[in-house]
């Protein structure tokens, strides 16, 4: 068991996912949970104990276009009245609510508005705003609709999270976390660390860290995404007393997240300094970046789908992959597939999602390391009776030097991929440990040895390997199958 590392006694706290509740999860989102779920593993391997959290932003102005949306040209529809995922049906009225407030857009320029009058005079966006304030003043009528569809959303987030394979320790809630962080907000303004401006709003000055003044409560009360932020921060360490707390979140929140930690900091919270920001870069299509509100997003659910039939057609296709269940291997290789392009990438990098090169058994993918772990237990099922216990009365070959080295690294991959927050250390690992295995098959005989210590030897050092692919590609969230 020398690739388990030492226990720290460390509690740390892994956000990711925080989808909003007006769409359903998307690529985007698919490298955010397929990073957080990863680190969380990897830290485990490290001897961490690891909480997996999320906040769902289930309250503001987006939310309300879809209710809007809903409310004005749904006609009571449901996911079961028209047998479409719940998810997938709320994400429907906010692409809506969009089309309809463009074409309003382009009539009230057409009457000769400019296109700042026309977004002022805009009834739509004004209805939602109203609906907003209707919803923070606890309008039983608006409550009720934003709880219905609400929980279509979940209905749907519980499936997709069920296909990835993930789950969370706790869940928290924009729409309650915004209060806490507004009585926070109000406690650091009694303390001096705010200030108020003539319009009532309440700031922060950072000068002293080189950042700028930022707004934590508008005007009229209103809270801002920081405000919710550190509410829900404060509860955390409230429910966890964590080490470490980490926030699994695009490159573009960059500055926002500067910004939080040295808030925290002001505000005189030891625990600020433990707050760390997983900062990744963006998922691009080959036709440019997605947009959820035009619709032009590749959704989880059908990127799945559409990866099991790639993954169906090339395994039918092929010689060299012998399975009697082709669905079910379809799946885990279409699975793998996908997951392991995301997460070889460096996690700082921004990526181009290309499905077709994702799946090659030759190639540095997913199935390449499923098929050498495939093809190690093969060799193990041949040879049921070998013995743990040898003794190569010569000198080792190269080629088994070369494995014994990269097997004696798993720990030492492991833990630079927690320290440095970066599963692409362990993904690029597994993949030339498998490639070098595969060199090490191709060069050296492990069957049928006239010397039992070699074959002993030899198929210990392949059991070994396939362990480690076993439990390393498990940490990514990716299964390998007994037979390809």
């Amino acid at each position: 068991n020398f690739e388990i590392n030492s226990k720290t006694g460390k509690t740390i706290l892994v956000e990711f996912s925080s989808p909003n509740t007006n769409k359903p999860l998307h690529l985007g989102h698919l490298r955010n949970i397929l990073l957080g779920s990863a680190m969380s593993n990897i830290l485990i391997a490290d001897g961490n104990n690891v909480k997996r959290v999320q906040i769902i932003n289930d309250r503001g102005i987006h939310i309300c276009k879809s209710m809007l949306a809903w409310r004005k040209y749904g006609n009571q529809e449901t996911p079961s009245s028209s047998n479409i995922k719940g998810d997938y049906l709320v994400g429907k009225y906010y692409i809506l609510f969009e089309q309809k407030y463009k074409e309003e857009q382009a009539e009230l320029i057409a009457e000769g508005y400019s296109a700042e009058e026309a977004a002022l005079r805009s009834g739509l966006l004004n209805e939602a705003k109203t609906m907003l304030r209707d919803w923070e003043s606890g309008n039983q009528e608006v409550i009720d609709l934003w709880k219905r569809m609400n929980s279509w959303v979940y209905e749907g987030f519980r499936e997709t999270y069920g296909k990835i394979g993930v789950s969370f320790d706790k869940d928290y809630y924009e729409s309650e976390t915004y209060l806490l962080g507004k009585k926070c907000v109000q406690n650091g303004l009694k303390k001096g660390f705010f200030h108020t401006k003539d319009d009532a709003s309440i700031w922060v000055d950072l000068k002293e860290y080189s950042l700028d003044h930022k707004l934590l409560l508008r005007s009229d009360g209103t809270a801002v995404y920081m405000t919710q932020d550190l509410g829900t921060a404060i509860e955390r360490y409230n429910d966890f007393s964590f080490d470490k707390m980490i926030y699994v979140v695009g490159n573009e929140q960059n500055y926002h997240f500067d910004v939080l930690f040295k808030v925290l900091e002001k505000m005189q919270y030891p625990w600020s300094s433990r707050l760390q920001h997983l900062s990744y870069g963006m998922v691009n299509l080959p036709d440019g970046k997605m947009k959820s509100r035009e619709g032009t997003v590749i959704d989880i659910d059908d990127l799945f789908i559409d990866m099991h039939a790639v993954a169906k057609d090339i395994i039918t296709s092929s010689n060299k992959v012998d399975y009697n269940d082709v669905e079910s291997l379809s799946k885990v290789v279409g699975d793998a597939a996908l997951k392991y392009f995301i997460l070889k990438t460096d996690a700082k990098k921004n990526m181009l999602f290309d499905p077709e090169s994702s799946i090659d058994f030759n190639g540095h993918t997913g199935p390449f390391i499923q098929y050498s772990y495939a093809r190690i237990q093969s060799i193990i099922r041949k040879c049921s009776n070998f013995s743990r216990f040898f003794n190569p009365n010569r000198p080792l070959l190269l080629e088994e030097k070369s494995i014994m080295k990269l097997i004696l690294e798993y720990p030492v991959v492991i833990n630079n991929s927690a320290i440095n927050l970066n599963p692409s250390f362990l993904a690029n690992y597994l993949y030339f440990l498998a490639k070098e295995y595969n060199h090490f098959y191709q060069t050296v005989r492990i069957l049928n040895l006239e010397d039992e210590n070699d074959m002993n030897f030899r198929v210990t050092i392949s059991e070994k390997v396939s362990i480690l692919l076993f439990h390393g590609m498990n940490l990514l969230g990716i299964s390998v199958p007994e037979k390809m």
